[in-house]
């Protein structure tokens, strides 16, 4: 139960955003493919946050969720038995591929710098690397990076809506 009222409001506003912008996309507004270019920066650099040192614990709140943005937390340590210094170089590699495919995804949304016709290889690419990325270092409190990903990979393969068409 903590962990749906710690994900609640942040996945009600992404589901809002998501929303919007679904249907800015399909009404063929100017601000629709510009709102998604910045939701997907601003999901890539979400996996940034792995990149920060771990805040530290709060005291007062003893009952709150692990902090979920720790590379060493990932079961490639535990499970895999991996040393922990290259666990945290292969994150560190993976977070760079993942922001730099979601800005890439981003500017090809908006036609920008990056040719629209590689729009749908570059989502679906941000998007596998991103899950590929969450499954790695694993936290039930990213579930909602999954269902993002799900969600511009079925923007994707729905074909209901594209740069190219838009």
């Amino acid at each position: 139960m903590t962990l749906v009222r710690s994900l609640a409001p942040v996945a009600i506003a992404v589901a809002v955003a998501g929303v919007l912008t679904l249907y800015l996309l399909t009404d063929d507004s100017p601000l629709g493919p510009w709102l998604l270019a910045f939701l997907l920066v601003a999901h890539g650099w979400v996996h940034l946050l792995f990149a920060f040192p771990k805040p530290p614990s709060d005291a007062a709140r003893p009952n709150a969720p692990a902090y979920p943005f720790d590379f060493g937390r990932s079961w490639l340590i535990g499970r895999g038995g991996l040393d922990a210094g290259l666990v945290r170089r292969l994150g560190m590699a993976l977070t760079v591929v993942v922001v730099i495919l979601h800005v890439l995804a981003a500017l090809a949304t908006v036609g920008v710098l990056v040719p629209v016709d590689r729009w749908a290889p570059l989502v679906l690419l941000a998007a596998l690397a991103s899950a590929l990325f969450l499954a790695l270092f694993y936290s039930p409190l990213l579930l909602l990076g999954f269902a993002i990903d799900l969600a511009v990979v079925w923007l994707v393969l729905a074909g209901t809506w594209s740069p190219a068409a838009g």
